[in-house]
């Protein structure tokens, strides 16, 4: 199977059409177009389906696509070994975090990384928990520190972190020792990061909480201002509350969550040379759990 075809309809996927698919990789509408009809005859199926909502995978493509996502990075793994083998050192490590207390070590480690291998490109991934452990479950990722995620990745324990309840200083709640369930049945709740899965709505749902949502908002800092202002309560990771304003005060829950923070990274035998580096200096860098 050919990995060049497959690396492209990964990409026209992700992109949601062929054209910004070529765009992106430098074919034209026309080549690309035939290198799908090429694969779909391979494969003995279509795999792709257009609409005017985008391109989207077929049914049976959707069972093939971790093999095809394997295929691709096994393929690099072995560009960047036989580039390693001639002394020459190449590839890519997309690294990640949702949690700013990491943001500075984080950052202080990729710098000393892209000095000793500046040939080595670095990404930095955006996303929450979840999100980060799929992509490094779909090898899209080679280093993320996160709360705790089922996966097919190596695992390395960090920190344990509680769920908080913040409300602000003048709240009626600010006088109690903790924040119960039914407090969050019945305050107004604002919701963080809403159309994704968090440590909070797994919370919420392993309680059987339906918290009073009255609004929502991916920003953690604008939601932190709105409790600030006492438009409602929300939950949230410790170590993000660390940086709440002066009138928000962190609750502990009852019942409490604690969190298991973590980085995790690609089975140490399917990682690329240029990802093992990184994790080598990284384990230099960070003290790990055992």
């Amino acid at each position: 199977m050919d990995t060049e075809k497959v690396s492209a309809l990964l990409r026209a996927l992700e992109l949601g059409s062929l054209s910004a698919a070529a765009d992106d990789l430098g074919y034209t509408p026309s080549g690309i177009s035939r290198m799908m009809a090429s694969l779909e005859s391979e494969m003995g199926f279509p795999l792709l389906i257009r609409s005017r909502e985008g391109l989207r995978p077929t049914r049976e493509c959707e069972h093939l696509l971790s093999h095809f996502r394997s295929l691709t990075a096994e393929a690099e793994r072995g560009a960047h070994i036989a580039d390693a083998l001639r002394g020459v050192e190449s590839g890519e490590v997309y690294v990640g975090t949702p949690y700013p207390a990491f943001f500075r070590k984080l950052s202080r480690l990729m710098a000393a990384f892209s000095k000793e291998h500046p040939n080595i490109h670095l990404g930095l991934l955006e996303g929450m928990s979840t999100e980060l452990a799929q992509k490094v479950d779909r090898r899209e990722a080679d280093f993320c520190i996160i709360s705790r995620r089922d996966g097919d990745f190596d695992w390395m324990p960090l920190v344990e972190d509680p769920l908080v309840a913040l409300v602000s200083t003048e709240h009626p709640l600010a006088e109690q020792r903790f924040v119960m369930l039914d407090d969050l049945r019945r305050e107004p709740f604002i919701m963080l990061h809403p159309e994704v899965e968090t440590d909070c709505s797994r919370y919420l749902k392993q309680n059987a909480v339906e918290p009073n949502v009255r609004f929502s908002c991916r920003d953690t800092y604008a939601v932190y201002h709105m409790v600030e202002a006492g438009l409602g309560v929300t939950v949230d990771n410790a170590l993000f509350a660390s940086s709440v304003p002066n009138q928000v005060c962190a609750l502990p829950l009852e019942p409490p969550q604690i969190i298991e923070i973590g980085i995790a990274v690609p089975r140490r035998e399917r990682l690329s040379p240029a990802a093992t580096m990184f994790l080598a200096m990284a384990e230099d860098s960070f003290s790990f759990q055992h």
